[in-house]
């Protein structure tokens, strides 16, 4: 027995060894990250069950393979590691229990980032000017890729304002799907092999001798975290990333602070949702103690730091047939080629279409009508096609040609300048029109009741509404409403009482529903933390949106745009005319009867009366705090119908369960004591 423990884990330790070194210095991996992490785990298992096979060259206490030969050996100052993986949210529940148990902490805050899908680099800057850009290698030691580095976007060659002493910034190289598709498709037509996938042309390309060639490659750079720094102290992670933004580096997209885990649960699931909208291929999240001094108190093992975790999602595949392409035009114009499927089982759920997101990814991933393509579906983000079966082609297979006019309106469509999406710039144009009323008209923005997609249709096709502020109009056209098709008295005063109640929602909803391009629930809430009100928003300059955290320049560019053109004065004017409220009133103080004060509550299951988010604002209102997860200190579950694993988890550590009408009761009785 005591032999084949001992056979395995040498067999796994030269397997693992193997593998680093095809991932980190060949940049041509054989396996998949998943199976890669699975045979790591059986070695560190094994090893914590025999200690007398201990050994300090075992790759379990390493982070990759040895720098390659031809570029010079540069120790990092301070180690490269890397982090901790988990493969469902529990894993990262589990990683905010140990944290609070070792610093002895009720709550944490946390940063929540994309994981870009790139290279590891470390780029050092001594009195402002770029020193050094070295690659993470085997954690300890890397190359010096400076010479390539110093063609990156995203590396200034010298700093912006008054720089510390020696200032080492650490990110992902990386190129865009964008650009990468372009590079493809040159490839390709000079009769070269294609690259497969943007981060290994990355790591490639930072380990050519000629900076000319890495330079054709349009690779970037996103900086995410920090190494050796002189005569500068920042106290937050947050405040870290604000400077390094500052000195005129870019940041990993829509990284967010988060008080506690019940928050990182919440943001999690937004950014997945938008994984999409990102010109950049992502493998995770990654979650971080914001404050440094914690990091420092909490410290790190030989291999990774005990301050964060990266939260990867299970992968399912399966394949099928693409039957036809469609184009959609989206609420902000945007040309959307969707993928209709034979429909086809993915982990539980039928897929019929798949979105190919732009003509950039189209071109990319040469989809055809008739090709059998492999569907992916990863955690709750939404399944997509991960690359044509090329091998199955019978030569029958149709190409798509992108329009060059808008299948809704024929306005010459336009590319964005820098960027991979395809607009009608028509403002006018009846999808555009139809996409930005449904969205206004969501439970994520205005949620009005009554104001379905049928009916959004019948009120554009009849000219009844032209507009959002036309919605606010239809109270004095009751009579027209009337004669719509399968449209009723009941359902008519249903839907002009929605339209009323939607006045006084919260600002940040307005601001959501407004169709900005970049904003939605998540930065509009941080906006209006900022703003009193719109009016405040609109007048307000890039320099000061851009110095808000989490709303870099895109974003600061994109609302001062809107709010500058005519179009959105004269929106922002009617919605003010209409008596939409754009002005957040002061809020009370915490009211002593409040019942649910200092409760923690979690909702899960169907509800008849709430969206999640009502009932989530509703706890919030009265006192309560809105979780995620279930535990110890859980004061109330409320479940709806068809409850789940949360249920089971509350029965099993004694937390009260209640239903919809009880939670009900408690806010009635509790509004009867504030009477």
């Amino acid at each position: 027995m005591t032999q084949s423990v001992a056979q395995r884990i040498a067999q796994l330790r030269e397997q693992l060894n193997h593998h680093n070194r095809l991932y980190y210095v060949e940049a041509h991996p054989e396996i998949s990250d998943r199976e890669f992490d699975q045979l790591m785990q059986e070695l560190i298992n094994l090893e914590a069950a025999h200690p007398e096979y201990y050994s300090a060259d075992s790759p379990s206490l390493k982070v990759g393979g040895a720098p390659i030969e031809g570029f010079a050996s540069i120790e990092h100052r301070i180690p490269m590691l890397s982090i901790d993986n988990v493969f469902d949210f529990e894993g990262v529940v589990a990683f905010d229990q140990r944290c609070r148990k070792l610093l002895e902490l009720d709550t944490i805050e946390y940063t929540i980032e994309y994981k870009i899908d790139g290279v590891a680099l470390a780029v050092i800057y001594e009195n402002g000017h770029l020193a050094q850009a070295v690659t993470r290698g085997d954690g300890r030691t890397g190359d010096d890729v400076t010479h390539n580095a110093r063609t990156l976007g995203g590396i200034p060659l010298a700093l912006s304002g008054k720089a510390p002493e020696r200032f080492e910034v650490r990110g992902e190289a990386y190129i865009s799907n964008s650009d990468f598709a372009r590079l493809r498709a040159q490839q390709e037509e000079s009769g070269q092999v294609a690259h497969a996938n943007p981060r290994n042309s990355t790591a490639g390309a930072l380990k050519l001798l000629d900076p000319t060639q890495c330079a054709q490659r349009k690779v970037r750079f996103f900086a995410h975290g920090s190494g050796e720094m002189d005569g500068v102290n920042y106290a937050t992670h947050l405040d870290f990333l604000k400077a390094v933004r500052g000195f005129g580096i870019p940041t990993t997209p829509g990284i967010t602070g988060c008080q506690g885990i019940e928050e990182v649960q919440s943001r999690a699931e937004q950014m997945m949702d938008e994984i999409h909208q990102l010109d950049v291929e992502i493998d995770g999240l990654v979650i971080k103690i914001n404050s440094l001094a914690l990091r420092n108190q909490i410290g790190i093992t030989s291999k990774s730091p005990r301050w964060v975790v990266a939260y990867k999602w299970e992968r399912y595949e399966a394949s099928t047939q693409v039957e036809s392409i469609d184009i959609q035009v989206g609420k902000t114009g945007t040309l959307t080629p969707v993928a209709n499927l034979k429909p086809v089982e993915i982990a539980g759920t039928v897929v019929s279409r798949s979105s190919l997101h732009n003509r950039d990814e189209l071109q990319r991933l040469d989809v055809r009508i008739g090709d059998w393509v492999v569907v992916e579906k990863a955690g709750k983000i939404i399944p997509h096609i991960l690359r044509v079966e090329q091998e199955r082609r019978s030569g029958q297979e149709i190409p798509f040609v992108f329009p060059e006019l808008c299948p809704e309106c024929q306005t010459q469509v336009e590319q964005d300048e820098g960027g991979v999406y395809v607009r009608c710039p028509n403002p006018d144009c009846p999808a555009r029109l139809r996409e930005s009323l449904r969205f206004f008209a969501s439970r994520q923005a205005m949620d009005i009741e009554g104001l379905g997609s049928k009916l959004i249709e019948q009120l554009t096709e009849s000219k009844l509404v032209s507009s959002l502020v036309g919605l606010y109009d239809l109270h004095s056209r009751r009579e027209e409403l009337l004669q719509l098709e399968r449209q009723g008295e009941k359902s008519i005063d249903k839907l002009l009482a929605g339209i009323e109640r939607s006045k006084q929602q919260p600002v940040w909803r307005l601001l959501t529903g407004l169709n900005i391009r970049h904003i939605g629930v998540s930065n509009a809430q941080v906006l209006m933390k900022h703003f009193h009100s719109l009016d405040d928003l609109a007048a307000a300059s890039e320099e000061t949106l851009n110095a808000i955290d989490e709303i870099g320049p895109v974003i600061a560019a994109s609302i001062h745009s809107f709010f500058y053109s005519e179009v959105g004065r004269n929106l922002l004017e009617g919605l003010k005319q209409r008596g939409v409220k754009i002005e957040e009133e002061a809020r009370p103080e915490v009211n002593s009867v409040q019942l649910l004060a200092g409760k923690s509550l979690v909702v899960t299951g169907t509800l008849t009366q709430f969206t999640r988010q009502e009932i989530q604002d509703l706890i919030r209102q009265h006192g309560g705090k809105a979780s995620g997860s279930v535990s110890k200190k859980t004061d109330y579950l409320v479940a709806g119908e068809n409850a789940g694993n949360k249920l089971e988890n509350a029965q099993k550590l004694g937390v009260p369960v209640l239903s919809e009408q009880e939670f009900l009761d408690i806010i009635a009785a509790e509004n009867k004591q504030e009477s």
